[in-house]
Formats: C-alpha cells, sequence, structure tokens
C-alpha cells in the first residue's frame, strides 16, 4: 500500500491543482533529484557522462518538444532536427558575434531563433493536417541544411561548415569537463521539463488538447485555432532548439549541418512513439530505451560465438528491432511505456489487497 491515497486530503484548491498531488510522488521526485544532482556526479564515470547519460538527457528534451507539437497539440511534423540545428548554429552565433553573453541566454536567443523558423514552417498548420502537413515539415528538413551549407556565413566561413562549442562557463564555473557538462545539461533540462509540465496543464495546454481531438468542435468552443497551432510549433521549436545546443555542445563538442539529419528526426520520432503520445515521462522513458537497446544489444551480440553475427550487421539489427517494437507498441500499447508504468502504479496502490 505504498501509494496509498487515504488520509491525504486536499483543503484548498491550490492543494488539489499541485503537480504532484500524493506525498509519495513528491518524496519520490526529490529523491530522483537528490541522486541526478549529486549522487550520479559521486558515483559515475567519464563513459557514463559522455555516451549515456548527456545524450539520454538531450533526447529527452527532444522529445518533449516534438510530444508538446504532436502528442499534445496533433500537429504531425519530421522537422524536429532541423529545428535542433537552427538552435545549435544561433547559439554558436551568438556566443561568436556577442563576445561575454552568457551561456544560457545565448541558448534562450537560439531557442528563439528555432522557434521563429519553426512558426515559419508551421504556417502550413492552418491549411493542411494530418499527412500533408508532415510533408510540408519534411521541407524544413532539407531547406535547413541546404541553408547551412550553402552559406557558409552560419559556421563562421568555416571551410568543411562544422562549429566547435565554445567554452562551457556558467558565473565564473569551468563546466567543460564531463560532470560539468552533464550538470549543465541536467539543470537545464529539468528546468524545461518543469516549464513543459505546467504548459500541457494551463488553458494552454488545455486549448492544445481540444484542437488535437477535434479541431473543428475547438474552433465552435471559440478557441483561436491560428493562435493555438502556431503557438505549439513555437514553443516545441524552442525546445527543439535549446535541445540542439545541448546536442551540439555538451554533447558532441563539434557538430555540421549534416548532423541533423532526417535519421534524428526520425529517432526524436520513434522517442515519443515508444515513450508514449502526450506524455511528459513517456519521453524520458523513450530516449531511455533507445540510447540504452543499442547498448544491450551490442553486449548480447558479444555474448555470441565469434564469428555467428558480423559486426557491421549489428547496425541493421538495430534498425530492424526499431521497427519491429514500434509495430508491437502501435498495436499492444498504442500510450508506449508510459502507459505500462501507470497500469504498475495503479496496481501498486491496490497491493498487497488486490493483485
Amino acid at each position: 500500500m505504498f501509494y496509498q491515497e487515504a488520509g491525504q486530503f486536499s483543503t484548498r484548491y491550490a492543494q488539489d491543482r499541485r503537480v504532484f498531488r500524493l506525498r509519495q510522488d513528491r518524496y519520490g521526485l526529490v529523491a530522483l533529484l537528490l541522486l541526478a544532482f549529486v549522487g550520479v556526479p559521486y558515483l559515475g564515470n567519464d563513459y557514463w557522462f559522455s555516451a549515456i547519460l548527456i545524450p539520454f538527457l538531450v533526447l529527452s528534451l527532444a522529445g518533449l518538444g516534438l510530444n508538446l507539437l504532436t502528442g499534445y497539440a496533433g500537429q504531425l511534423s519530421l522537422g524536429s532536427a532541423a529545428f535542433m540545428a537552427v538552435g545549435a548554429f544561433a547559439t554558436y552565433n551568438v556566443e561568436l558575434r556577442v563576445p561575454g553573453s552568457p551561456l544560457l541566454l545565448s541558448m534562450a536567443l537560439g531557442g528563439g531563433v528555432a522557434a521563429l523558423v519553426a512558426v515559419l514552417f508551421g504556417l502550413p498548420s492552418l491549411r493542411i493536417k494530418g499527412f500533408y502537413l508532415l510533408v510540408s515539415t519534411l521541407a524544413a528538413q532539407f531547406f535547413v541544411t541546404w541553408a547551412l551549407t550553402r552559406f557558409s556565413w552560419f559556421s563562421n566561413n568555416s571551410a568543411s561548415g562544422v562549429i566547435s562549442a565554445p567554452r562551457l562557463e556558467i558565473l565564473g564555473v569551468d563546466l567543460n569537463s564531463p560532470v560539468g557538462r552533464y550538470l549543465l545539461t541536467l539543470g537545464v533540462v529539468v528546468a524545461l521539463f518543469w516549464l513543459g509540465k505546467n504548459l500541457v496543464r494551463s488553458e494552454l495546454g488545455r486549448n492544445w488538447m481540444a484542437v488535437r481531438d477535434m479541431d473543428t468542435a475547438a474552433a465552435v468552443m471559440g478557441i483561436a485555432l491560428l493562435k493555438t497551432k502556431l503557438l505549439a510549433f513555437a514553443i516545441s521549436g524552442f525546445f527543439l532548439g535549446v535541445a540542439g545546443a545541448l546536442w551540439a555542445f555538451t554533447y558532441l563538442g563539434t557538430v555540421e549541418p549534416h548532423g541533423f539529419d532526417l535519421n534524428r528526426s526520425f529517432q526524436i520520432l520513434f522517442i515519443i512513439i515508444i515513450g508514449g503520445l502526450g506524455s511528459i515521462l513517456g519521453n524520458f522513458l523513450g530516449a531511455a530505451f533507445i540510447v540504452l537497446f543499442p547498448v544491450l544489444l551490442s553486449n548480447l551480440v558479444a555474448l555470441l560465438p565469434a564469428g555467428l553475427i558480423d559486426a557491421g550487421q549489428i547496425e541493421n539489427l538495430q534498425k530492424m528491432a526499431f521497427g519491429a517494437l514500434i509495430i508491437v507498441f502501435l498495436v499492444k500499447e498504442p500510450e508506449g511505456l508510459a502507459r505500462l508504468w501507470q497500469k504498475f502504479r495503479e496496481r501498486a496502490r491496490l497491493w498487497p489487497l488486490r493483485y
């Protein structure tokens, strides 16, 4: 009866509207944050920070950006990686051309530029939807890559088109070490997830869900479709832009336009499908699966007899497994891993009185 609700009463409206109404959830969140901010930096090693934890956090944030647009507002998009690229290159140019600009401010401005680009490519959503909107946003993927490659100004006239991470420093604290980059990424991701959670619980979030379920009925109820859809694209673009800046600066260190290709957009789409559309927690679960599954598969292949599976075929096996799992989730559990976690919690509330 760990999740027992008996005796936990709300005596004020503010208490009833809390993000985590149960005492157990609040304690669990505090314990998880303490582990992430204190325990992991003390126990982790450079490999875990650089190869596992940082990409997991950044992909979770990118999944949140797409989930706000697709899972909550119902607007399909395949331009996620393009908006990440805009955020990364815009942040780089702010740092380069405005000396002394604070790093977090540069990321925010980079996310703002990505939001403007997302609104531009979201304009067709006012007339088209579904598959046609998906194709329209796909144009952003090719146009942004072409523009960043064609105009060398974006990469400071670099012959290769590659940009390098600026010095990561906040209030004089050097964050260029693996643990520093992890803590920077973790802080930004936690802050934006808290913002995203409150957004979907606000009036704007309810408007998004109304448009997602039936935009005609939403318009009849007085919801402004133009404002609601474009705000979804703008906020999604902002989150993806910040995720792109983190991907380039705290994870890779250097990046080129082709580093944000169509495969990255599909990867983010897989995250929200496997994790769960319209779920905040699902972004973490989906990203954890995307990051850890290849590691698990590689370790399993290493246990097999030598020569049984060619090392060059491991990547193909990963793609086949991802495709099969997406089909399974769409058929058996369309709401993804988040729904499985919710079912587990519902059973935990009754344990041990009922199994």
